[in-house]
């Protein structure tokens, strides 16, 4: 299964990216910003986005653990 090597929405507050703002800029959609708060794997489109606001790669947020 696919896990979070990060806390996403605490990295993104870090970059100037609060919740508020991800929603008014329609940076993420709501489900994705829940998702994350729930610790659920985001599809790969909001993923891409979250690379690019963090200036990560996709291996820096996500890894995979075997069950």
């Amino acid at each position: 299964m696919f896990i979070y090597k990060i806390d996403v929405l605490e990295e993104l507050k870090k970059a100037g990216y609060n919740t508020t703002r991800l929603r008014r800029e329609k940076l993420l959609t709501e489900s994705a910003i829940q998702d994350l708060r729930n610790g659920k794997i985001v599809g790969i489109i909001s993923l891409e986005k979250i690379c690019a606001l963090l200036e990560m790669q996709p291996g820096d947020i996500i890894g995979y653990k075997k069950n």
